[in-house]
């Protein structure tokens, strides 16, 4: 059995003409062929926009599209019918699935309600900037187009901490609710982050607890998936994901992996994060993505040898899930930050083949993104995947040791026959190191698939000479 790969299958600016669970379903044969053991799937349910909604946006949670809602049936995505053909065909192909799961805020009220709240300073949260005043907040959330199917629960103003909009003054501020705290446990900029957008939830709210409970098993027995990724968890309080994971995987029997968004680049807040919430889900590696991202961008002038530092790879890497890109960081997104075309093989060889840490690959690498015309990554990266697939697995020696030109290698198994590698890069000029293998592999061929140049022969050691051209990536395997 190969390794466990991870692709995003999704990408901001995906046609909004219902087919994409569609095309899911159709793609799942070659994904699982290509080496993907699972994927992370858009949000599914109802989002505000309708039709035109990616997704987060969230109005109601069980519209998977299946009501006349916010102007349409469908999610931008197709039918709820549609959403659970292409989750069983996924299954058929022996691919797990991991939903978009989104419980910060709701937008889209289907009415207001006349709430007492106090004005919070924008840029510190703990710090009130007005008395108390009378506000109308689109709190009333009632799905008249579900008729109370699969719930009868309706929100108002109690289940939440504030919102961003007084309707009746027409005025944008942070407003919280008289009676209320904005949540703790959450990410420390702004003073509080607990608000993000929309009506946020209140997590300390039993009620609200205990309907994102029964959703969640509700969700899990419909769709049959497998586990999750959690939107912005920096804004949510670290105690919830604690007990709600914990109850789900109880109720349902399943391990139900889980990935949490967690934005931001420093370290030291996502260990401790991890530990908050009790080592409950894996992290996506911020730091490492803004590293590739940063060296991508620096002409040929990044210390390759601090490619890892500060990354949850290095600090955590059984809590690692890596990264070079997603929706959020593509162009033309509130967080772009691209990862430069020239570098993308390069830091796809680094997640794909380090061989720790859980590697997802972006949609819009692998399909390319019309929208702005990006053009896939190409066949670079259709070659790694099928070498982490075959050959990635067992030691490694790093060789993080040149400002240029680093490399590493997995010495393989005894489980997977020919398994065993070696990646050289560089970010500028060209060069040679020499590794090994370990005596393993002594007097093998090892042989290029990504980068060009010639074959090498092993000493007794297990070790040679290694090459790679300027801003390139060469991957030797065992020929």
């Amino acid at each position: 059995m190969g390794n466990e790969t991870l692709m995003q299958y999704f990408e901001w600016y995906l046609p909004a003409d219902g087919g994409h669970w569609r095309r899911c379903a159709a793609a799942a044969p070659a994904l699982a062929a290509q080496g993907i053991t699972a994927v992370w799937l858009p949000p599914a349910y109802k989002g505000a926009g309708g039709a035109q909604d990616v997704g987060y946006a969230v109005y109601d949670t069980y519209d998977l599209g299946e009501f006349d809602q916010k102007g349409s049936v469908a999610t931008k995505y197709g039918t709820r019918q549609e959403y659970l053909e292409a989750i069983a065909a996924l299954h058929a192909a022996g691919i797990q699935v991991y939903p978009d799961i989104v419980l910060n805020h709701r937008i889209g009220a289907d009415g207001t309600e006349q709430v007492t709240a106090e004005e919070s300073d924008a840029k510190n949260r703990s710090r009130e900037i007005s008395g108390a005043e009378t506000i109308t907040a689109y709190t009333r959330f009632d799905f008249p187009g579900r008729g109370g199917k699969y719930s009868d629960f309706r929100w108002n103003w109690r289940h939440f901490d504030g919102v961003d909009w007084d309707a009746a003054k027409r005025r944008s501020a942070i407003f919280q609710f008289d009676g209320k705290e904005w949540d703790a446990g959450v990410d420390t900029e702004n003073g509080n982050y607990d608000y993000l957008m929309g009506a946020d939830l209140d997590m300390g709210n039993p009620e609200v607890v205990a309907e994102l409970d029964r959703w969640g098993s509700w969700y899990l027995e419909t769709t049959g998936a497998d586990g999750f990724r959690l939107d912005a968890v920096k804004h949510i309080r670290s105690d919830f994901f604690t007990g709600w994971l914990s109850r789900l995987r109880q109720t349902s029997g399943k391990p139900l992996f889980a990935v949490g968004e967690y934005w931001k680049d420093d370290l030291p807040t996502l260990l401790s994060y991890l530990d908050a919430c009790r080592d409950c889900m894996s992290l996506f590696d911020v730091p490492l993505h803004f590293n590739l991202y940063n060296a991508s961008r620096s002409g040929g002038n990044y210390d390759m040898r601090t490619i890892l530092d500060g990354t949850l790879l290095a600090a955590r890497p059984d809590r690692a899930v890596t990264f070079v890109d997603n929706h959020d960081t593509q162009p033309g997104q509130a967080l772009a930050s691209w990862v430069d075309g020239w570098f993308k093989s390069i830091a796809y060889a680094l997640i794909l083949l380090w061989g720790e840490g859980l590697p997802c690959v972006f949609y819009g690498d692998w399909y390319g993104i019309p929208h702005d015309n990006i053009n896939p990554v190409g066949g670079d990266l259709a070659v790694l995947l099928r070498v982490r697939a075959e050959r990635a697995f067992g030691a490694r020696r790093a060789y993080l040791d040149d400002p240029n030109v680093i490399g590493w290698t997995l010495e393989g198994d005894d489980a997977h026959p020919g398994s065993g590698l070696a990646v050289i890069l560089s970010d500028g000029a060209g060069g040679q190191k020499q590794m090994t293998l370990g005596p393993r592999h002594a007097g093998a061929t090892f042989a290029p698939v990504t980068g060009g140049g010639s074959a090498v022969v092993l000493d007794e050691t297990g070790s040679a000479t290694f090459s790679v051209e300027g801003g390139d990536v060469r991957v030797y395997i065992r020929v």
